[in-house]
Formats: structure tokens, sequence, C-alpha cells
């Protein structure tokens, strides 16, 4: 395992090279990644093709949110570009949070999907964002059922964690399995 000296997007090329080179060695049918704006998506795609990963790479991006008046942060033509670079580009609700928030924020209570994933920030950031992502990503059915992926996540922007994992669809999210860390930031940071 690789561990990072910080957390953040100076990790993000490596992370894709652990990632995307493992995924080649297991023969996983998709890499999961989330990007919000597509530069993510875009370093992704361009490693992918330069070490031959035959396999989907799949980009998670949130939802339009009410703050940006019903806009995403992902512009279209990136998520043309993308698409019309072979990228499955998939929108979906957070799956460890979404609706929970909303109630908690308005009846100021902690709901379980907020546990679990305050529980997964304790491995890094990263760890909660490459979980959730895969879980969002079969959700939409952008990848297979049962079978393991390389999942990444980050640290607000770029990627700097990445796991094997084989998720569950979000009604079943606690027989989601992670299998192996492939790298992530170390805890002992500023």
């Amino acid at each position: 395992m690789q561990v990072f000296e910080h957390p953040g997007k100076e990790n993000a090329g490596k992370a894709l090279e652990l990632a995307l080179r493992k995924a080649i060695e297991i023969d996983t049918p998709a890499v999961v990644l989330p990007s919000g704006t597509g530069e993510t998506g875009v370093l992704a795609a361009e490693l992918a093709q330069e070490l031959g990963y035959k396999g989907q790479l799949v980009v998670v991006r949130t939802v339009s949110k009410a703050a940006l008046s019903g806009g995403n942060k992902m512009p279209a033509a990136m998520k043309e570009m993308l698409e019309s670079n072979g990228v499955k580009v998939v929108s979906c609700a957070h799956a460890l949070s979404a609706g929970e928030r909303g109630i908690s924020g308005k009846f100021h209570g902690v709901y379980p999907l907020e546990l679990m994933a305050a529980t997964l920030r304790t491995f890094g950031q990263g760890m909660k964002v490459a979980f959730e992502c895969a879980v969002m990503a079969l959700d939409t059915d952008a990848i297979p059922y049962g079978v393991p992926v390389v999942s990444l996540g980050g640290s607000s922007y770029g990627v700097d964690t990445a796991v094997i994992m084989t998720p569950a669809y979000s009604a079943d999210i606690l027989e989601t399995k992670i299998h192996e860390v492939l790298c992530k930031p170390g805890l002992y940071h500023d």
C-alpha cells in the first residue's frame, strides 16, 4: 500500500496510476472515480489510454445543486467530451448523505448513514468518497453487480485514495466489501 504524506490533488497522478495498473492486473471491468469539474476524469482517461486499460472508466458526479440554480459543477461540454472519449459519466445523489442530511439539518439529529460516513472518514476523506462513489455507480447500473472494481476518492479536489471493493446497492449498503487499500494519505498530517 502506498501512503502519501499529505492528502490532496498532488497525489492524483500517482493514485490513478496505481489504480489503473491494479485494474489491469486483476482484470476488473471498471474503475470508478469522482470528478466534480471533470478534470480528474480527463486525467484518468489520458492515463488509461497510455497504460492500455480496456475496462470502463466511470466518473461519478453529484446531482445538480440548488446553490447553483439547478446547475452542475461539471460543465455540459466537459461531460460531453468525457463521454465522447468512452468515459461513462453518472450523476447521482450522495449515497451516504443525500436525503438524511436534509432531515438532520432540519431536525438537528444524527442518522445512520451520517455515522457510517463519519466512520469511513476515520480512514481519510478519500476512503468515504471511494466507498460512496462505487455504491452510487452501482445504483445507476454503470458497473456490474457483485464484481470487484477499483474505486478512487479524494480530499476536496483530485484523488488520493484507491481501493479494490465490491459495492452493494445503497439499499444493501452494509453488504459492501473493501478488499484492499491501494493508496491513501497518512493520518499524521497538519
